[in-house]
């Protein structure tokens, strides 16, 4: 059987579950006891398993198979969840992770077999033993007494309610016989769903199932042990019923008997007579509540109260940005239509509805297409609790990640790029930023360092929030550092502010640690993290206090393809700024202009505001009157303020962002270009660069 088309959908779910794995083993250290967490993970289990089988990868049938094998035996309480035991589960998640990248790459799973793991797997499941020897018998009789019911007459103790009483006499008075069956599923049976899905096929075949236990959804969402329970109605003998379940594969054993159906009192024998007259059997069935049987008369009945189903579709991430490139030629294409409608000044009505219709119409689509895009960081950030697990044992220091936001959303695109930016944020709050426990405990602190995650939308743009309750920067340790190194003058040092101080542990190649280790010294995390962040066209501020902790707070835009935008001229020629980062636009007149350190500035309204004169800066004569009043662009990078001098404004216009090409990426000042209505290119300025 050919299997790789099914390989996309295989690697989208194994991550899924893998990820799903990772988040409920994190909560079973926290709380051995949750049975709910237990039933989590040995489903996420069996149905990586199931799908490995599926798809032919026998080593990591193999592994998942050994880690379903234990936690069947945690769920029945004959062993108990220790710390080595979470230690192994997350070294085979990695070995998992390990299989799926791998088949990522070459479509093969490798030739690691992960002996070690297995038989590290298989030690856990020999204990069994010795831990039954010191239970407490009666805890030991809880366990094995369902078990002994379910083998035997399992139908014995069923309770019936009032209807299927009803059914039931009503069948055997029309000659039907009553039987409990009790189906078991062999133990290597990957879909357990699947075959009692035939073993209820087999049985309809010959009569009518009219009860069973576990009930059918239950069974179909493959939430039982390895048996199950009937109560059937049929004219056939109990041999040839026993022998058409255990013709269906996997099945280990089908056993069977006549059930007595429960004496009802005068009342309730009335009411069965009075249905015999005017129904048959058939409509007192369907009238009833019979959980196994699902006839499409039943279906009908029930459309109104059907749960909500799955509505979601998969779609490829190429699909989507071939999507929006058509898009984004739609409103170039609107754009010129407005254009020409200026220019023509037509009076004619309904053109100009026709124009304004589809402008809203293009704006619309837009809207929906970034909403298809736009994906919760959740799926990003929910690896790091792991991370910081594993980095407390590392570092042995205590710390807690607390996070919120998850939900927020972000384009599809900067979802894929974020994670190791905040990867590097995190392992830098964890080594540098927290203390040691000694340390923590002489200053008054808790013990335990806490970390936080937090995201959070502002207007256009999602905000990141990393921070620690730790040691903060010691901002003289960096100066020394750089003073060291050479990367500034003992000159220069003193001039600069702590912030300024701060940036430099941006540089690439600069860190403070004093001992290269696993984690960090090599200097490269926060020069990956602003890299990786202006790319995306945020910006990435830090704020701390020596003794309190640090903060790096990243704002990313929502979107990196279509924006709104302020258009402006300088010379002969357009430009485009984001409104992202516009705050105010100021009529300035030249004598406000002062001087302080060589370097224009501006007063407005009690900020002292650097100017930064676009005609200098793109080396474009300005066709502006150096005595006329100045048309200045405040726009903020964080908590900095700077005003662009522009020689005039067009106005606000929604804009295609085209990428300049990689034989342009040098230039720091523009972060693209855009197609105006009447086929024009204009330069998108980076207002952060201007900074």
């Amino acid at each position: 059987m050919d299997v790789s088309q099914y390989l996309e959908i295989f690697l989208d779910e194994s991550k899924e579950h893998l990820q799903n794995l990772n988040t409920q083993i994190l909560e079973l250290e926290q709380d051995a006891e949750n049975m709910n967490t237990i039933n989590e993970i040995f489903r996420a289990a069996h149905s990586l398993k199931g799908m490995a089988g599926t798809m032919g990868y026998k080593r990591m049938q193999s592994l998942t198979h050994n880690m379903e094998n234990v936690f069947s035996e945690v769920r029945n309480g004959t062993i108990k969840v220790k710390a080595n035991m979470i230690d192994i589960l997350f070294q085979c998640l990695d070995a998992l992770e390990g299989y799926v990248g791998s088949i990522q790459e070459t479509s093969d799973e490798g030739t690691n077999d992960n002996e070690p793991l297995i038989k590290l797997l298989i030690d856990i499941m020999e204990s069994k033993g010795k831990e039954e020897t010191t239970q407490a018998e009666p805890v030991k009789e809880e366990k094995v007494v369902p078990v002994e019911k379910i083998s035997g007459a399992a139908w014995d103790s069923m309770q019936f309610t009032d209807t299927e009483k009803v059914v039931m006499r009503a069948a055997r008075d029309k000659g039907n016989s009553i039987y409990g069956l009790s189906v078991k599923v062999q133990e290597t049976c990957i879909l357990k769903a699947a075959r009692a899905f035939l073993v209820f096929k087999a049985l309809e075949e010959q009569g009518e199932i009219i009860v069973s236990n576990p009930t059918v959804q239950d069974i179909e969402d493959e939430r039982f042990e390895l048996e199950f329970t009937l109560v059937y109605l049929t004219k056939a003998p109990l041999s040839e019923v026993l022998k058409a379940i255990k013709n269906v594969s996997e099945i280990a054993d089908a056993q069977g008997g006549l059930i007595e159906v429960p004496e009802l009192d005068f009342v309730e024998i009335e009411q069965i007579e009075t249905q015999e007259q005017t129904t048959s059997l058939e409509t007192v069935k369907q009238e009833t509540t019979a959980p196994a049987k699902v006839s499409p008369q039943k279906d009908k009945k029930q459309t109104p109260a059907k749960p909500v189903v799955n509505r979601t579709v998969r779609v490829d991430i190429e699909k989507l940005d071939v999507l929006m490139n058509l898009v984004s030629e739609l409103i170039i294409a609107k754009n010129s239509l407005v254009s020409a409608s200026a220019v023509e000044d037509t009076t004619n009505t309904a053109f100009n509805e026709q124009i304004e219709y589809l402008e809203s119409v293009t704006t619309n689509l837009h809207e929906s297409v970034m909403k298809v895009r736009m994906v919760p960081i959740e799926s990003v950030v929910n690896k790091f609790p792991r991370m910081i697990r594993d980095l407390s044992k590392n570092l042995n220091k205590k710390m807690e990640l607390y996070m919120s936001g998850e939900e927020t959303e972000l384009d599809r695109t900067v979802v894929d790029e974020i994670g190791d930016p905040l990867m590097h944020l995190l392992r830098n709050s964890a080594d540098h930023g927290l203390e040691s426990a000694e340390v923590r405990k002489a200053r008054g602190k808790n013990e335990a360092g806490s970390i936080f995650l937090d995201a959070y939308q502002d207007g256009n743009n999602v905000i990141i929030e990393v921070r620690d309750d730790g040691n903060g920067i010691d901002v003289e340790a960096v100066r020394q550092k750089a003073i060291e190194r050479g990367t500034i003058s003992l000159e220069q040092a003193e001039n600069m502010t702590d912030k300024d101080i701060v940036d430099l542990l941006f540089l690439p190649s600069f860190s403070t640690a004093k001992v290269v280790s696993d984690v960090s010294g090599r200097g490269v995390g926060l020069d990956v993290v602003r890299s990786k962040i202006e790319a995306l066209s945020g910006e990435v501020e830090v704020k701390t206090k020596l003794g309190m902790g640090s903060t790096f707070i990243i704002r990313l835009p929502l979107t990196l393809a279509i924006i709104q935008a302020l258009m402006v001229i300088v010379g002969k020629e357009k430009y485009a700024v984001s409104l992202g980062s516009i705050q105010t636009i100021e009529d300035v007149c030249p004598a406000d202009i002062k001087q302080v350190q060589s370097k224009e500035v501006i007063n407005l309204r009690g900020n002292v505001i650097p100017i930064i004169r676009l005609s200098e800066v793109l080396d474009i004569e300005s066709d502006k009157n150096p005595e006329e009043n100045m048309v200045v662009v405040i726009v903020k990078k964080g908590e900095k303020f700077a005003g662009i001098v522009v020689d005039e404004l067009m106005g606000q216009q929604e804009i295609v962002i085209k990428s300049l090409g990689k034989y342009i990426n040098k230039c720091k000042k523009i972060s693209g270009a855009t197609i105006l209505g009447d086929g024009e290119v204009a330069l998108i300025l980076d207002a952060n660069s201007l900074f």
